[in-house]
């Protein structure tokens, strides 16, 4: 693996900035689509189960395929296969846009749909090399907890401009948001993205399944998957919580939810620079694991008392249940190493997808019979079980 200091601090920083951008093109062009669906269901006539089902088409295909984008970039660098990735979204985004234009009904809509989220999972699960082989180790929690802002600040711009846009001016101008998102990551992989060298093949523990080392990745994936459960449920919930059970205004809970989003990418942020200071991925994410569940104890608790501090409470729940997604990506890259990294990053995006679609279900029919409290408190239970899953940090190897 190259020297970190063989690029300068300026192309370290330009080149993470640009994967971060890359990845919202998957946010958008998966994640978008439930922005419109009031305009879909309104102006369109599409029943909301129809329009529901639009929404979770860009999501299948990225499901579908993530570890072998991963593949990929572990066998052609993330340069290559990025623009690649970004391209087929691009053809994907504006074929969505295009229907939408020409008043193209739900199986119009549903193939560009498909193929732009089966174009983002490069997007999605890249970067990892680019971390691991450009930046120092005492920077790499930092740098990573920076990338995973790419969610967030993805959902930030659709929800800021999408149901707007499709009021104000029609479907098309809302398909043109994951258009120019994707057109500015891909401008900015070409601009920006320089892959470090792959190790040459040895045949050491280096070049060999790093599943088989060990548990450790094993175990880092099930609990990223068991800390997703409350924060998928939290993502999905909270709105009709607020509005229909408290009844909040939409505009009051959108802004509580909005800046409850902006919190959780500062403290990806603030995980991963400790995570660098103590030189452990692995810490804390055990304190994060306890403090999720303790959160969300006191949020079941706190709403089943008609308790005024339970939004406050909703808002420490969220955020740590998010901020352990960065810690989890650096271990996970640090551990497989460059030959490695984009499968085992993809194998942990597929987990936390099925769990997350999964627990979104289940979450809701739970909430139908039992109500919100017992909802924050079967979901509570998740990331308790992971504080004992948590593994050791792995060695350092000595070239980090």
């Amino acid at each position: 693996m190259p020297e970190p200091h063989s690029v300068s601090s300026a192309q370290r920083w330009t080149m993470l900035v640009s994967s971060l951008v890359a990845a919202m093109t998957t946010t958008c062009a998966t994640s978008g689509v439930a922005y419109v669906i009031p305009e879909l269901h309104s102006e369109h006539g599409m029943s909301l189960s129809d329009a529901a089902t639009l929404a979770a088409i860009p999501t299948v295909g990225l499901t579908l395929t993530i570890i072998v984008w991963g593949a990929a970039l572990d066998r052609f660098g993330e340069r290559r296969v990025l623009l690649v990735s970004l391209l087929v979204t691009l053809v994907g985004t504006i074929g969505a846009l295009v229907v939408a234009a020409t008043g193209g009904g739900f199986a119009a809509l549903a193939a560009p749909l498909l193929l732009g989220g089966l174009g983002s999972g490069a997007a999605n699960g890249a970067s990892g090399r680019i971390v691991v082989g450009w930046f120092p180790a005492n920077q790499r929690g930092t740098a990573m907890g920076i990338r995973q802002m790419a969610q967030p600040l993805g959902i930030g711009v659709c929800a800021l401009t999408m149901p707007v846009f499709a009021q104000m001016w029609g479907l098309s101008a809302a398909f043109a948001v994951p258009v120019a998102v994707t057109v500015l990551g891909l401008v900015a992989v070409a601009a920006a993205i320089v892959d470090p060298p792959l190790p040459a093949a040895t045949g050491s523990a280096r070049d060999a399944n790093p599943y088989r080392r060990n548990t450790f990745l094993q175990r880092v994936h099930t609990v990223s998957v068991l800390l997703v459960i409350p924060q998928s449920m939290l993502w999905t919930f909270v709105p009709a919580w607020l509005i229909v059970a408290h009844e909040w205004t939409p505009l009051a809970a959108g802004a509580l939810v909005t800046s409850t989003q902006v919190l959780g990418a500062i403290g990806r942020i603030v995980a991963g620079r400790a995570s660098d200071v103590i030189g452990s991925r692995m810490k804390p994410i055990r304190v994060i694991a306890i403090v999720a569940g303790a959160s969300s104890a006191v949020l079941a608790l706190t709403d089943a008392i008609g308790s005024p501090v339970a939004a406050a409470v909703m808002v420490v729940a969220t955020v740590s249940a998010v901020a352990d997604n960065g810690l989890a990506f650096t271990a996970i890259a640090e551990f497989a190493g460059p030959s490695w990294s984009g499968r085992s990053l993809g194998v942990q995006n597929t987990a936390q997808y099925v769990a997350t679609a999964a627990g979104t279900a289940g979450f809701g029919r739970l909430i139908d019979a039992a109500g919100y409290p017992a909802a924050f408190g079967i979901a509570a239970i998740a990331p308790l079980i992971a504080v004992g899953l948590v593994p050791r940090d792995p060695a350092r190897r000595t070239n980090e």
